[in-house]
């Protein structure tokens, strides 16, 4: 790549001041800070973050409100001309200026790099909420598919109870299974379920730890607790979410 083609050129906008002769260039390099020897400087440095190369001072231009301020107009040796802060250029000329560029580009990509302090924070804030929302989930119970049939069941009796019944207003017996399992060609783990107290039921004599085996069809139902219950022990002591209608076939292990 050539060196004109990686240079930024900015131009004069129009006409530009000229130098009268060489007292007056020398007197305006000195202004500028550019020179403090006793022989004028002709050529000076254009450094940037790639190359660096000479170019000569062609005049400047004046503005603000006193028409004090100047900008350099500057021409390189392929004859473009561009326009430059006398500090710019002056800090230029110093032998450490290609080195604090090289410098600012190699701290620039590293902060860039580097989140932010609010990006850090957003992170670790997205990092806490993925935490809960995962530990969540892993607590939360995966939703069970019930099926719609009959099926075979296999469970332990975990406590005889009572339930508040809202149609008649009264308790009524129920029977609390632990270990339910749907058995099949993929067993459905249930866990806790619940049933009524039957009369067919009570011919089995049922008690807490039993261990059986039946038929029934189950759904998604909850146990309500029982109200005004003089035996602590009939009360439900665990939530209970699934139903199991019309045991039948049951078998005691």
């Amino acid at each position: 790549m050539k060196e004109k083609e990686t240079t930024f050129y900015i131009p004069p906008k129009g006409a530009f001041e000229e130098f009268q002769d060489e007292d007056h260039y020398a007197e305006k390099v000195r202004e500028w800070g550019l020179c403090t020897t006793k022989e004028v400087k002709k050529e000076f440095w254009y450094k940037d973050r790639i190359h660096q190369r000479q170019v000569t001072i062609k005049g400047y231009e004046v503005f603000g409100d006193t028409l004090e301020q100047n900008t350099i107009v500057i021409e390189f040796q392929d004859g473009n001309l561009s326009c430059i802060h006398p500090a710019y250029l002056k800090e230029m000329q110093t032998s450490s200026f290609g080195k604090e560029l090289i410098k600012l580009d190699e701290d620039a990509i590293d902060k860039s790099d580097q989140p932010t302090i609010k990006e850090k924070q957003k992170k670790s804030t997205s990092t806490n909420e993925t935490k809960q929302v995962t530990k969540v989930k892993k607590e939360k119970p995966a939703k069970l598919v019930l099926p719609e049939e009959k099926v075979h069941f296999t469970a332990k009796v975990k406590q005889l109870a009572l339930s508040w019944n809202h149609f008649n207003e009264e308790n009524d017996e129920v029977i609390v299974l632990e270990d339910v399992r749907i058995e099949q060609d993929e067993p459905i783990e249930v866990g806790l379920a619940w049933c009524s107290h039957s009369k067919t039921l009570k011919k089995f004599e049922l008690t807490t730890g039993q261990e059986i085996e039946f038929d029934g069809k189950i759904v998604k139902k909850s146990l309500p607790k029982g109200k005004d219950v003089e035996d602590e022990s009939l009360l439900l002591d665990v939530s209970v979410g699934y139903k199991v209608n019309n045991p039948s076939k049951i078998v005691k292990k």
